[in-house]
């Protein structure tokens, strides 16, 4: 199996590092505009040769992972070199745009939109990690607009990976996803930046932070080049997230205000609940 990814940091790098686990008859060739990051991903043995978009008809698979706004350039340009037999499937946050923007091409039919539910704050080659797939979500949207046979020879790898599968249309998924993945990180992002206003002395911040400031602030370490396109491209969604978030925030200052303790508790103990759910998550990871 000849295996093509374009843009090799912590997802493809850490695909194709699973993948060579799992395949013993497999090559890996690494395309990446970060000249330094292909090599190192060579260095790193992630990949084992750097490659090119000509190189693509020679492609089983190509996974596509590289910020949203690029992948509308990119992707169309995959399409165009590819075989017939060849499956494409990108990783991106974001779904609607990327759908579209393929939806007229003749090799339509060679697409798989998914989004793998994986990740950490880190980013490049040298954040590519083993099993980060391992009992993770992978959303799968138009799945019926891929061919079946080359949904089948993707569907064996996410399994091989050891992942579920949910089906999804791409407007269902960017509207729910503002809400568990990208208002998140923008709240992370903003807690950072507060505290760095605020607490000029950084000793300070090292000696008296917390583990539950550190776990709450770990997303402000995302990638900006990664995370802006993904805000970008989901702008209405994360807005209305924005919205109601800020909405809570104002609602439970007036309480904060209004010496109101005892609403304050009852909002807390109704948001516990939210334990049985990441419970949940852990349970079925």
């Amino acid at each position: 199996m000849n295996v093509f990814v374009i843009g090799i940091g912590l997802i493809g790098g850490s695909m194709v590092k699973d993948l060579r686990s799992l395949y013993d008859d497999i090559k890996i060739f690494g395309l990446d505009v970060n000249k330094a990051h292909a090599e190192k991903a060579l260095s790193l043995g992630l990949i084992d040769a750097q490659t090119d978009y000509d190189e693509l008809k020679k492609a089983d698979v190509v996974i596509v992972s590289i910020p949203v706004d690029v992948q509308l350039e990119v992707l169309p340009k995959v399409l165009d070199h590819i075989d017939d037999d060849t499956v494409v499937m990108d990783v991106g946050s974001t779904k609607l745009k990327v759908c579209n923007v393929v939806k007229d091409h003749p090799k339509r039919r060679n697409f798989l939109a998914t989004h793998p539910i994986a990740g950490t704050e880190f980013s490049g080659p040298e954040a590519a990690i083993n099993g980060l797939f391992k009992g993770k979500t992978n959303i799968i949207c138009e799945v019926e607009k891929t061919a079946f046979k080359l949904q089948e020879k993707a569907l064996k790898i996410f399994a091989d990976l050891g992942m579920r599968i949910r089906y999804m249309d791409p407007v269902a998924h960017d509207k729910h996803i503002a809400y568990v993945s990208h208002l998140s990180h923008i709240s992370s992002f903003m807690l950072g930046k507060t505290v760095i206003e605020k607490e000029k002395n950084e000793r300070d911040i090292f000696d008296m932070a917390g583990s539950g400031f550190e776990s709450t602030v770990r997303l402000a370490k995302s990638s900006p080049a990664m995370w802006t396109p993904i805000f970008k491209q989901n702008k209405e969604n994360v807005i209305e997230t924005l919205e109601e978030y800020i909405m809570n925030l104002e609602h439970f200052k007036q309480l904060m205000i209004d010496d109101n303790f005892e609403k304050i508790f009852e909002e807390m103990q109704d948001t516990n609940h939210i334990k049985e759910i990441l419970n949940g998550i852990i349970v079925n990871a």
